[in-house]
């Protein structure tokens, strides 16, 4: 019998709910759920050993003469899915992907995160995120025909939805996921449910386990979820700001400083932190951003910022510095702004605090705020005229920014970059080879 206490508990309670399946839980390169199922008598062993299967069935995996994998389940995710009936459950855990040799697998990005977490953890710092993703309701899967026609913060019958989010934010409580907000947002039937901030391994598989809840509970009411970054060309897109924060291991928020000469309570670890981020925004944004459609939302006078800047009270930047709480140590934090909900979280959260690290290791000075500003307002070619550097404006720029940092490949590692540089750049030439309705509409009777 095993004696880590995680495990006894999961053994414990897949006795006590009737639980005939554990579903093992991780994720592509891309960000995709992926999931096989277990029977309880198979647990002990795959505790101690792991559970093999065909890692060449994974995009981004690995070749098939190099396909077995192993996957070790974490003790510490297990939930029994709520949507599932009582008896016969289901429950679920997170895996770390290794090899046969026991070693952790370069193309599994939680293993990514583990590791630039535990570099984090040894400059002595516990990094903490609180995302804000934001989705659209449809009728269907095969169109966009929205559900109501509310705005921000709407509490009206315009909102249809608030039954679907209710129900979606009482689920995630189920598993162990807290909410603090859940709203309509800009967009008709658009919404965001914000998730109480927590430790970025612990909010990465929150993240994967909210966007499927989403999606689960809108398909029970018989409707359709959707986090893809711009999916109506005339109505807002959808984003996933991240708030972060860098705690030392006394539980003292490292970001915040009294006694900041320029008021804004940030630290010198904070300032250095933020200039890290900003430097490499354009090379993680393959990553943050990383389908065709993402771009679409990153454009001029768009809600998305595409220029390389931060402030307090300027929402047009990168990087925000939130003033719900002036003065409170716990609540200080940033927000990046740029990140859409498509991005895998995992690399996601991996790179943000890599390129902050970065920006604390090298004690980069950051650049001066853009407050009192409207930069929305100001297309690409005029914020660099006024001397903005911006966000790469397409996936195919974004990938060659993203191919040629040896940063990012020292971050992800050869397997995930070496991947993702070929995958996206497949994307970006398939996109570039197909003819749209707006080139037909603007050049088919003219020329």
């Amino acid at each position: 019998m095993t004696t880590n206490p995680d495990q006894d508990f999961v053994l414990k309670t897949i006795k006590g709910r009737d639980v005939h399946f554990v579903r093992f839980w991780f994720t592509d390169v891309l960000g995709t759920m992926k999931s096989f199922a277990v029977i309880p008598s198979e647990l002990e062993n795959a505790f101690a050993e792991g559970m093999g299967f065909d890692g060449s069935c994974i995009e981004g995996f690995c070749r098939t003469q190099e396909s077995d994998m192993l996957a070790y389940p974490d003790a510490s995710t297990f939930q029994v899915l709520p949507w599932r009936p009582d008896s016969n459950a289901v429950a679920r855990m997170f895996c770390t992907i290794k090899t046969p040799s026991g070693e952790p697998f370069e193309g599994d990005p939680r293993t990514v995160l583990k590791r630039i977490v535990d570099r984090a953890a040894q400059m002595g710092y516990v990094f903490n995120v609180g995302p804000e993703l934001e989705y659209y309701y449809f009728k269907d899967a095969e169109g966009t025909e929205v559900l109501d026609r509310g705005g921000y913060f709407d509490l009206t019958c315009l909102d249809s939805a608030s039954d679907l989010r209710r129900d979606t934010v009482l689920t995630l409580e189920k598993m162990g996921i807290p909410v603090e907000y859940s709203h309509h947002e800009n967009g008709p039937s658009q919404h965001e449910i914000d998730l109480r901030y927590s430790d970025a391994l612990s909010m990465a598989d929150a993240v994967m386990t909210y966007k499927l809840v989403v999606k689960e509970i809108a398909m029970k009411h018989g409707v359709h979820a959707s986090f893809m970054p711009k999916p109506m060309a005339d109505e807002a897109g959808s984003g996933m700001h991240v708030h972060q924060s860098l705690f030392d291991m006394d539980g003292n928020n490292a970001f915040f400083d009294p006694e900041d000469p320029q008021g804004y309570n940030l630290s010198k670890v904070a300032k250095h932190y933020i200039a890290g981020l900003l430097k490499y925004a354009p090379e993680f944004c393959a990553i943050t951003n990383q389908y065709v459609n993402s771009y679409k939302r990153l454009v001029d006078g768009g809600e998305a910022p595409i220029y390389i800047s931060w402030a307090q009270r300027n929402r047009s930047t990168l990087v925000r510095i939130p003033g719900y709480k002036p003065g409170k140590e716990s609540a200080c934090r940033i927000e990046l702004r740029s990140p859409d909900p498509a991005a895998n979280p995992y690399l996601a959260f991996a790179t943000m605090l890599a390129a902050g690290l970065k920006g604390i290791e090298d004690e980069l000075e950051l650049q001066a705020p853009a407050e009192d500003r409207d930069l929305f307002r100001l297309s690409r070619q005029e914020l660099r005229k006024q001397g903005f550097a911006t966000l790469p404006d397409s996936l195919g720029e974004a990938v060659e920014l993203f191919a040629s940092s040896g940063f990012m490949r020292e971050v992800l590692g050869e397997h995930i970059h070496g991947y993702l540089v070929e995958a996206k750049r497949e994307e970006w030439n398939s996109y570039q080879r197909n003819v749209t309705q707006w080139e037909r509409d603007r050049y088919l009777a003219a020329l």
